[in-house]
């Protein structure tokens, strides 16, 4: 695992795969998080701020006519986004989808280093019904992370040991 001439991590998995663990591992070690802005409701416990930026649909669509983010998708019904202030001037963790890692510049995703978490589904299942999540159904999360994972290569590591 080299990350020489890498300015920033990028951790990328499923739904309940442990990128939020793995996050809060590398800002323990001195690491910063770009919090993502969402379209998204909350889950239980999450904190505006510090889990996400939580914007209503409109909001987050003026930030995009203002030019705001580096990059936003749309996934599963919600937006995710990384603002240019987050991705270029303050942060140095970043989780994103595949379809976000896509839209990456190539100097950018050159600079980059891309975890894959790629833990078996009936983990990852057991994971969401415990999570008791009321922002999503467990089955609608599963399928829509087959159809945006599906032929996901560009990593530079993948961790497939759900007990990292």
């Amino acid at each position: 695992m080299q990350m020489k001439n890498k300015s920033r991590i990028i951790l990328c998995g499923k739904a309940a795969s442990g990128k939020d663990h793995l996050r809060k591992i590398l800002e323990g070690r001195g690491f910063n998080y770009g919090v993502s802005y969402t379209t998204r409701l909350p889950r239980e416990g999450e904190i505006d701020g510090k889990d996400y930026f939580f914007l209503e649909e409109s909001e987050f669509e003026e930030l995009i006519e203002s030019n705001f983010f580096y990059e936003y998708v749309s996934f599963n019904g919600w937006k995710y986004g990384t603002s240019r202030e987050q991705w270029f001037e303050t942060d140095d963790v970043f989780i994103m989808t595949p379809s976000g890692i896509r839209k990456l510049h190539a100097a950018d995703r050159k600079s980059s280093f891309i975890i894959y978490i790629d833990i078996p589904t009936e983990v990852r299942r057991e994971r969401l019904e415990f999570r008791k999540d009321n922002a999503d159904s467990i089955s609608r999360r599963l399928e829509a992370d087959e159809t945006d994972f599906k032929e996901f290569t560009d990593f530079d590591i993948k961790i497939n040991d759900h007990k990292f």
